[in-house]
């Protein structure tokens, strides 16, 4: 269940989910603040950064934080945000020409793993061990959809046990999710980011993906179009590849990639 959170007037900025954007955009008509829309998985880390950014005399950042689709099914609908930044990129594919394409770029990268109850602790010597019948029930984000689910559904395709996983998937609206589903113990298994894991305090991993093994993970972010604060988008997308914000996603688990792509001759 999605839900509504305002933090307090000190940190500065709203958290808010995707059933409450429409609402939070007619009450914010005339803001000069910077409305992100951004996936799920970024929720620590960028309530963080959008913290530090605002201390250091950047405008007021306002986070939408929802599934990377139905993040893009917002802005497909009109959803004046300022910037974009999915799980994966085929959801700014589908609305290029929502975004201004001369802003995109490859923000971060992650890796899966398969985390299990804490109560229920195991290793798995590979996904394989999904197949087992003690593992009756496995949430993931929605294969057809959310990004974590489809990254997981090529892996699990790739390795050849997906039509068997299939049958035990618990689809779940995003990747925060899943990790609850675990947590809350209703189901066996579930396959997240690693980011995810390191803010879990009641499920442990049993397997992470090797990264030459897995798909490769890319979250990209652009500047959309229409929008009522672009130029703000614009500096506070700068900011998300600078040093400071770079800090916070390796402590966060994340890759920066446009830090690694700095470090190249």
């Amino acid at each position: 269940m999605t839900h509504y959170t305002r933090r307090s007037q000190r940190v500065g900025f709203t958290v808010v989910f995707a059933t409450a954007l429409a609402f939070f955009q007619a009450g914010c008509h005339g803001s000069t603040g910077v409305l992100v829309s951004a996936a799920s998985s970024l929720t620590n880390v960028l309530t963080k950064i959008a913290t530090a950014y605002e201390q250091q005399g950047g405008e007021r950042v306002t986070l939408n934080l929802a599934g990377s689709h139905t993040l893009a099914q917002q802005i497909r609908a009109g959803a004046r945000v300022d910037l974009f930044i999915s799980a994966d990129e085929s959801q700014l594919d589908v609305i290029a020409d929502a975004i201004e394409l001369e802003t995109r770029v490859d923000l971060l990268s992650n890796q899966l793993v398969l985390i299990v109850p804490d109560d229920r602790s195991r290793i798995f010597q590979s996904a394989h061990d999904l197949l087992d019948s003690s593992i009756r029930r496995i949430a993931l984000g929605d294969p057809r959809a959310v990004p974590v689910g489809v990254y997981a559904r090529n892996y699990l395709e790739k390795i050849g046990i997906w039509t068997e996983i299939a049958k035990k998937v618990v689809p779940t609206g995003n990747v925060r999710l899943a990790l609850a589903a675990v947590e809350n113990g209703t189901v066996d298994a579930a396959i997240v980011y690693r980011t995810d894991l390191l803010i879990a305090r009641r499920a442990l991993i049993a397997f992470a993906v090797p990264p030459n093994d897995g798909p490769q993970i890319v979250y990209p972010a652009a500047i959309v179009r229409g929008g009522r604060n672009t130029i703000g988008g614009r500096q506070f997308l700068a900011y998300l590849q600078g040093a400071e914000a770079t800090k916070y996603f390796q402590q966060a688990g994340f890759v920066p990639l446009q830090a690694i792509e700095r470090k190249l001759p």
